[in-house]
């Protein structure tokens, strides 16, 4: 093929911009994905949790943190008309607070799996597309992160952050350490699997006429690199999310997210658990509903494995 004709090619599409091309691109994906049974379903149970997170506070019957002395008389009781999940140890409506609590552990791993999910991409572009010694040198830096595991790295971001912090941040400043702490943990594989991505990329030929033409790096990598590996991000993205709510989840058992008396499902098991005996109701809603979203999660992420094409293989290089 001629130097004008990809020339004339590349302008064209450059011309559509990042964003139009990325949104395109994602519109398409999920369209696809949402023909997949899998796909459907997930897709269904994740929207129903995001209502749930927009609209939950409105919808509870009840106040998911206030607490009084008649909340006492009523402690433990079991799923009734008046409460329909029972009451938890300090006499709260369990629906209430699971309806409740998934605005926050929801939040909190999108926005951290997006930006661990921003760096990772980021990086492994600049990596995969510059090569050399810059190459090296980076991911010898991404090694040094995979070193740590995810939750030793969160219990020391936080309990540093926490002290060192001296401002009050809306909601928490715990959510944002853990925002900061999931984009810091995901960052490295991410940035890996995108390396492979962009260095699968760098040969072609609309590459190599954008480099003939003179384009920079940074014009070569965002708008020659980065909308041709979307379906990778994509897929990236999805996947990471069901860590992200493990991982807050299980930082909110430690009692190491959002401070009681705001609900978090995590921290709804950690202070119902020693009443599973007695009173089981009051832990396991807000875990089945942490397995419904994980699952969900799942489902969704195998339908926009299928509508990128990707094997299994590549994404969990």
């Amino acid at each position: 093929m001629a130097i004008e004709e990809l020339d004339s090619q590349v302008t064209t599409g450059g011309a559509n911009g990042l964003l139009k091309g990325a949104s395109q691109k994602a519109r398409r994906g999920l369209s696809i994905a949402l023909r997949t049974n899998s796909g459907r379903i997930g897709f269904a149970i994740v929207a129903f949790h995001l209502f749930l997170a927009i609209f939950g506070p409105l919808l509870a019957p009840y106040s998911p943190t206030d607490f009084t002395s008649e909340n006492l008389k009523t402690r433990l009781t079991g799923p009734s008309m008046e409460h329909l999940l029972g009451t938890d140890g300090f006499g709260r409506d369990v629906l209430s607070r699971v309806v409740s609590g998934a605005r926050s552990i929801i939040w909190i791993s999108f926005i951290g799996t997006a930006l661990g999910i921003t760096l990772g991409t980021i990086v492994g572009m600049t990596s995969g597309y510059i090569g050399g010694k810059t190459d090296q040198v980076i991911m010898r830096g991404v090694d040094v992160f995979l070193a740590f595991p995810g939750l030793l790295l969160a219990l020391l971001v936080i309990n540093l952050g926490v002290q060192r912090i001296g401002i009050d941040l809306w909601p928490s400043k715990e959510a944002w350490l853990i925002i900061i702490t999931i984009g810091i943990a995901f960052m490295p594989a991410n940035s890996r699997v995108i390396r492979s991505a962009a260095l699968a990329i760098k040969p072609l030929e609309f590459v190599q006429s954008a480099r003939l033409r003179g384009e920079s790096s940074f014009y070569i990598i965002f708008r020659e690199v980065l909308p041709n590996i979307i379906p990778v991000v994509a897929v990236e993205a999805s996947i990471r999310v069901s860590f992200a709510l493990l991982l807050t989840a299980g930082l909110g058992f430690l009692g190491l997210g959002v401070q009681p008396p705001t609900p978090d499902w995590g921290l709804m098991v950690s202070e119902n658990r020693e009443f599973l005996s007695i009173a089981p109701w009051a832990a396991l809603a807000p875990a089945m509903a942490m397995a419904s979203l994980v699952v969900g999660v799942n489902l969704l992420t195998d339908g926009v494995r299928e509508a990128a094409q990707l094997p299994i293989s590549q994404e969990a290089s």
